[in-house]
């Protein structure tokens, strides 16, 4: 996790990997976050207008691909999408997303219209191309109490 923070930090964005209703990927840039206070999860938002929402509603599961600009290092992390409404958790999401917004302010109907999506990370692995070394990180599922 400590990788993908510090890529995040510097890059910003990340590719996000969906399938549509006909069975095929959909691969879109997103600008997604870590939040202190929720280890192992990704979050970036989505309006509920846009075709990703459906896929996710159909198929959660996604993979992200994030890389550091001259692609030296690549992490590929795969999970579950959780589709959130929910205001206290899309404040916290924007406040850490706040220089990251341009786009999608641009692209959504209106600034208030908008869903967090929370990526619960199964798995992540971690590319060095040029050696190539990879190093593949399954992450433990809570048990329900």
């Amino acid at each position: 996790m400590n990788k993908i923070e510090e890529i995040l930090s510097d890059v910003k964005i990340a590719i996000l990997a969906t399938i549509d209703a006909e069975e095929a990927p959909r691969l879109r840039w997103m600008s997604p976050v870590l939040l202190d206070s929720r280890p192992n999860v990704l979050y970036t938002i989505s309006s509920p207008h846009f075709h990703k929402i459906h896929q996710l509603e159909n198929n959660p599961q996604v993979e992200w691909m994030i890389q550091t600009l001259d692609v030296s290092e690549v992490v590929n992390v795969k999970g579950k999408i959780n589709i959130i409404d929910n205001p206290a958790l899309k404040a916290e999401v924007i406040e850490k997303m706040d220089d990251r917004l341009n786009v999608f302010w641009r692209l959504s109907s209106e600034e208030t219209d908008f869903l967090v999506l929370e990526t619960i990370i199964d798995e992540a692995s971690y590319y060095l191309p040029m050696r190539p070394t990879k190093t593949t990180v399954r992450f433990a599922k809570k048990k329900k109490v």
